[in-house]
């Protein structure tokens, strides 16, 4: 006799999914039905996340990712608790504040490893089983900041999101015909708590409100453009807006610009 084989659940991972568009995410692929896996440093805030989402299955697994080993650990905990991810959200991320040399090195390792070999590693890991089953999503939340001239002070974030962007459009190019969708997805000033972790809150304050942009907005662009295959989707009007006319201007000018306006919300000490 055969063994009836156990239908394996499938499931969407979101990394930084403590709160912010990590938090959005979660909520919304529950109000889609699906099974969730949400991973963070902070376990309670992803508990009371986990609470909140019921009765959708939610997975809570801590972790953080500036630990080299946390990606490999994170995939084995998932395949013993017997799930299958076919919808991985990179999220995970923050920002350095100052100048690049005003922080010690472990510092930008730490951030480096969040930001860039922790998706690149989950992705790895996790990608081969969607092409062979023939169905994923991949969402790696980068920024219009990777698109835009750089600016002096968070000397990495604009270089990491550029990476993410690029790392995504070559992926999305190589997987193309499999079935298996990737997206980097790159919002503008989103309202999160993101601005409050590095202290930054008051400095973004200065900003019009009409730059800005709600996470969930952010999250139904972000599903439906991986949904419709796109490799690369930027939100919101003015964010195209912005991001198109910097692709454009001089280069000398569009540095003057970021010059100009870098000095109301970057830190360069």
């Amino acid at each position: 006799m055969h063994e009836k084989k156990q239908d394996v659940a499938t499931a969407a991972l979101i990394t930084g999914a403590s709160a912010g568009i990590g938090a959005t995410f979660a909520r919304a692929y529950a109000d889609r039905g699906k099974t969730l896996v949400l991973t963070a440093r902070r376990g309670d805030r992803l508990r009371e996340l986990a609470a909140s989402l019921a009765p959708v299955r939610c997975e809570v697994i801590e972790a953080d990712l500036a630990d080299r080993d946390a990606p490999q650990q994170l995939a084995r905990e998932i395949e013993r608790r017997g799930l299958v991810i076919d919808t991985l959200v990179n999220n995970a991320g923050y920002g350095v504040t100052g100048s690049f040399l005003s922080r010690d090195w472990q510092t930008h390792a730490d951030f480096l490893q969040v930001m860039v070999t922790s998706v690149c590693e989950l992705t790895h890991r996790l990608v081969p089983g969607m092409r062979a089953r023939k169905h994923g999503r991949v969402i790696n939340v980068a920024s219009i900041a990777g698109l835009v001239p750089s600016s002096a002070g968070h000397t990495l974030y604009g270089a990491s999101k550029n990476f993410v962007i690029r790392f995504s459009e070559s992926l999305a190019l190589e997987l193309a015909g499999t079935g298996v969708n990737v997206c980097a997805l790159c919002p503008g000033f989103t309202w999160t708590e993101f601005h409050d972790a590095n202290g930054m809150r008051p400095r973004m304050g200065r900003m019009p409100n009409w730059l800005w942009q709600s996470a969930e907005a952010v999250v139904e662009e972000g599903i439906e453009a991986v949904e419709g295959g796109r490799s690369r989707h930027v939100t919101g009007a003015v964010n195209r807006a912005l991001t198109t006319v910097f692709k454009h201007l001089p280069q000398p000018l569009a540095d003057a610009v970021i010059r100009r306006q870098s000095r109301n919300y970057r830190d360069v000490q």
